[in-house]
């Protein structure tokens, strides 16, 4: 087998591995799609569109006065833009002086976040619980949000510390020469230049509130309080009403602030880590 063979084979089995993967990822979305135009009260039909489809399950979702829906989309929404705010500040802040400040116990600092990595949120569940609780903090959303940012800094500040190290400190340095405090330092020339890392940072935990089950459904009880995700799991766990495919619409419903975020954001996802890193 000539080199260009075995050049040709790598590269179909590459657009193989691709085309299978993009398969997995897209099979769940064409089910939910399809299940959430069914007529039928069924997430499965024989064809993938199926007989009859319809935007009735859409209309019922909507003005159901059964499901709150719409109160608990705006819990989701209101959780994700507040947790992405809050993480994106404290994160953006704390990468930046473990990655550029000098100080007494920034070794240990970092080690700690890294070991509180390594062990799963769930082992941390009952003390979150009982916490929470001495404070009142059950079944409101200022406790679950103080989860979801605490949660987010470790990583996060991780993630952004390596980013700001991939800043040249020169930067600074001619900053410092020019005049500029540490604060404006920070502000005008470290946090545009991380606006792509940024925007990963504020991603990740806009989406959290929309995909989280367990902590949710742990800590809301209320139906005004609920999240999408608990609200949509209580339509179909009741035993004499499973709305299938009104869950199924609302889980289409649900993807829209999501996918707006992101197609709003690709620009800062694709664009260099480190463009304009230069002092004129």
């Amino acid at each position: 087998m000539t080199a260009e063979q075995k050049s040709n084979l790598g590269l179909i089995a590459s657009y193989g591995v691709v085309i299978v993967m993009i398969i997995i990822a897209l099979y769940p979305t064409i089910w939910i799609l399809s299940a959430s135009i069914n007529p039928n009260n069924s997430l499965s039909s024989s064809s993938l569109i199926p007989a009859g489809a319809t935007l009735d399950n859409f209309k019922e979702l909507i003005f159901s006065n059964d499901y709150p829906f719409f109160v608990w989309y705006w819990n989701s929404i209101k959780l994700g833009v507040l947790s992405s705010i809050i993480a994106v500040m404290l994160t953006a802040m704390s990468g930046y002086i473990y990655a550029k400040l000098d100080f007494w116990g920034r070794e240990y600092g970092l080690m700690l976040f890294l070991v509180i990595q390594m062990f799963p949120p769930m082992m941390a569940i009952v003390a979150i619980y009982v916490l929470l609780s001495m404070f009142g903090l059950l079944d409101t959303h200022t406790g679950l949000l103080i989860i979801y940012t605490g949660g987010a800094v470790p990583f996060a500040s991780w993630m952004l510390k390596g980013y700001f190290d991939s800043i040249p400190t020169s930067l600074i340095h001619a900053a410092k020469i020019d005049g500029a405090s540490q604060f404006r330092i920070f502000w005008q020339i470290m946090l545009p230049l991380a606006k792509p890392m940024l925007a990963v940072v504020a991603m990740f935990n806009f989406i959290r509130p929309f995909s989280d089950f367990i902590l949710a459904s742990l800590l809301l009880q209320s139906q005004e309080q609920l999240t999408l995700a608990v609200g949509l799991y209580r339509m179909v766990a009741s035993q004499f009403s499973q709305d299938w495919t009104m869950f199924a619409a609302g889980a289409v419903i649900s993807a829209i602030p999501v996918m707006v975020l992101f197609l709003s954001m690709q620009q800062y996802f694709i664009s260099g880590l480190s463009a304009g890193a230069t002092k004129e």
